[in-house]
């Protein structure tokens, strides 16, 4: 019995167009989804210009002040990130998902 294999696969785009500094809850990216869509349980590939600088998990996604389990191209949505709080404005997330690859 082999392990499965995963790969990495782009699913969307998010541009951060405001941050909010919250002192219980930690720093949450105000963000438009510019392609594709997230996903809360995805990674993120944060870009500042051309430089790939962190990766991290989505800790909490919300639309509206709704919980949401995904948002699609052209929503705006709140994006909290785990152990990572150094978001800047115009910064853009790749969102990232994992998938099981055939042998």
């Amino acid at each position: 019995m082999l392990a499965p294999k995963f790969q990495d696969k782009k699913i969307g785009l998010v541009e951060v167009r405001q941050i909010f500094k919250i002192s219980s809850v930690g720093t949450i990216a105000g963000c438009y989804v510019l392609d594709g869509k997230v996903a809360r349980n995805a990674k993120v590939h944060i870009m500042r210009g051309d430089k790939q600088i962190a990766e991290a998990q989505i800790e909490s996604l919300k639309q509206q002040k709704n919980e949401a389990k995904e948002v699609s191209k052209g929503n705006e949505c709140g994006i909290k990130l785990k152990g990572f709080d150094d978001l800047k404005e115009f910064d853009q997330l790749e969102i990232i998902i994992s998938e099981q690859v055939a042998l």
